[in-house]
Formats: structure tokens, C-alpha cells, sequence
């Protein structure tokens, strides 16, 4: 009895050491995924009251974790019976990444070239009550991270995909868990640093209010920078999960980058050149994407008109 507990014991020690080694070499791989999350998740969250930032990125935050409870199972039974229907649910999601980006460029450019407000009923977001665009943004938020969720899951799956079950799981849940605190607790942070500069003008220090005022001053700019950064994300994450999942792209990609390599000299020019390839890219599937939902739902609205009674 004595033995196989301490069998028992040391080959869970050596699953938690397996786990914990190549937890390292994941989070080093989902690095690159986990800038973009960032910018994309606290950009769907901007444009709430502030008394209701927290409970949002909370809610955002509730809904990521659930997103990886069911990516993690569904992704390890996936690849064992049909590997090869996960790159092409990526590229599903990474299409639906460009086409989100292109629809919010679409939409801030209408709404800037109407020159008069308009009287018909607005479909925007920011015209809804509070509640109901506080839902919206949540929903958005959470429809967004899964995308996000499920790349970093299949690049961590790729790192363990010849360890056991048990060590899947465990790198898995150790991944989904840390980027969650890792984004949102950074997330929240960044909704609340207006509230940090209040609290700093208030304090009897010069130097305190200086940067209190500070703070305030640049978060309006901040706010924008990351309004920006995450609609540029969504290209950028949706392009490069595009170019590399499907072969022939990001073969023609590759020939692009090395030509850029050529041409620049410069590793880290070329290194640039390159996202801005995958961002064009982001660009071209979410235009196309965006037209074809136009021109199917105007052909629906032909072939089955909404009734006006």
C-alpha cells in the first residue's frame, strides 16, 4: 500500500514538473498573442461609465475563462480525432477577426460623412440605454476573446502535442488561467487610471498632483491609442492566423518577407515590413468578407422581404 502511494506520488510530481517545464515554453510561444489580446480586450471595453468599468471587465473576464473551459476539452478531443479541422476553425475566426475590424472602419467613416444628425433610429452602440450598451460591449468582448482563446489554445496544444493527457490538460488550464489574470487584471487597470490621477490631485504632494494631472491629461489619449491599436490588432491577429494556416498564402507571404529582407538589409525593418504584410492581409479578407455579408443580405432581403405591417 506504502508503495503505491508513493508511486502515485512521484509520478504526479513528475506530471507537475512536466506541466510547469513546458508551461514555460507555451507562454514563450503565446507571448506574441497576448499584446494584441490586450490591446483588442481593453479597447472593447472603453465608452463605459466609469462606475461600471470593473463590473465590465469582470464580466468580460467571467466570460474568457468560460470560453476556455470549453476551447480546452473541445481542442484536445478535436485534435485527436480531427487534427486537421483546427486549422481551418482558425482561419473561420481569424476571417471573423478582419471582418469585425473592417466593419467598425466602414462604420466610423459613415458616421463621419453624414453631415447632418441623422432622425432614423440609430443602430450604434453608444445611441443604446446604458444597460443595454453595457450587454452589447460585453457580449462583443467575450465573442472577440474567444478567437483569441482559441488561437493561444491550439498554439499551446502544438507545444504538448506528444505529452499525455493529463500534462495537456495541466499546461492547458495553467496557459488559459494566466493570460485571463494576466489581460484583464492589466485591463483594469488601464480603465481605472483616470480614477488614479483623481486620487493623486487630491493628495497634499506637488509632485503627487503633477503626475495626477498628468495621467488625466493623457488618458483621453491613451483611450484613443488603444481604440486604434485594437481595431489594428484585429488585422493584424486575423492576418497572420490567416497566413499561417493556409498554405499557399503564407507561402507567397514568406516570399514577400524575404524579398523585404533583400531590399531593407535590416532584420528588424524587415521584421516590420512583415507585419505590415499580414496587416494588409487582415485587410484584403476582412474587405472581402464585408462584401460578401453586404451582398448576401441584400439578396435576402430580396428573396424574403421583411414585411412592413
Amino acid at each position: 500500500m506504502a508503495t503505491s502511494l508513493l508511486l502515485l506520488l512521484d509520478d504526479i510530481t513528475s506530471v507537475l514538473d512536466d506541466v510547469a517545464t513546458m508551461t514555460k515554453v507555451a507562454a514563450k510561444k503565446t507571448a506574441g498573442v497576448l499584446g494584441d489580446d490586450l490591446a483588442l480586450n481593453a479597447k472593447q471595453v472603453t465608452g463605459v461609465h466609469p462606475d461600471r468599468e470593473l463590473a465590465v471587465v469582470w464580466a468580460v473576464a467571467r466570460g474568457s475563462l468560460l470560453n476556455k473551459l470549453v476551447l480546452i476539452p473541445a481542442a484536445v478531443a478535436i485534435s485527436g480525432v480531427a487534427p486537421w479541422v483546427i486549422p481551418w476553425l482558425l482561419v473561420a475566426g481569424g476571417s471573423f477577426l478582419c471582418y469585425e475590424g473592417m466593419e467598425k472602419i466602414v462604420h466610423s467613416l459613415h458616421r463621419r460623412q453624414q453631415a447632418t444628425p441623422s432622425i432614423e433610429p440609430s443602430n450604434d452602440a453608444s445611441s443604446l440605454p446604458a444597460a443595454n450598451m453595457e450587454a452589447a460591449k460585453i457580449r462583443g468582448a467575450v465573442r472577440t476573446d474567444f478567437i483569441l482563446s482559441a488561437e493561444i489554445v491550439v498554439i499551446t496544444l502544438g507545444v504538448v502535442s506528444d505529452k499525455t493527457l493529463a500534462t495537456k490538460f495541466g499546461v492547458l488550464a495553467a496557459i488559459g488561467l494566466a493570460m485571463t489574470i494576466g489581460v484583464y487584471g492589466v485591463v483594469a487597470a488601464i480603465v481605472k487610471l483616470d480614477d488614479f490621477g483623481r486620487y493623486l490631485l487630491s493628495t497634499r504632494s506637488a509632485a503627487a498632483g503633477m503626475l495626477g494631472r498628468g495621467i488625466l491629461l493623457s488618458m483621453p489619449w491613451l483611450m484613443r491609442a488603444l481604440s486604434v491599436g485594437g481595431t489594428v490588432a484585429m488585422f493584424l491577429v486575423g492576418g497572420g492566423i490567416i497566413s499561417h494556416e493556409v498554405p499557399w498564402v503564407h507561402h507567397h507571404v514568406e516570399e514577400l518577407r524575404q524579398m523585404l529582407v533583400e531590399w531593407l538589409g535590416d532584420g528588424s525593418a524587415a521584421a516590420a515590413g512583415g507585419l505590415l504584410l499580414e496587416a494588409g492581409l487582415g485587410i484584403l479578407v476582412g474587405t472581402l468578407v464585408l462584401a460578401g455579408v453586404a451582398t448576401a443580405g441584400r439578396l435576402r432581403s430580396v428573396v424574403w422581404p421583411r414585411s412592413h405591417d
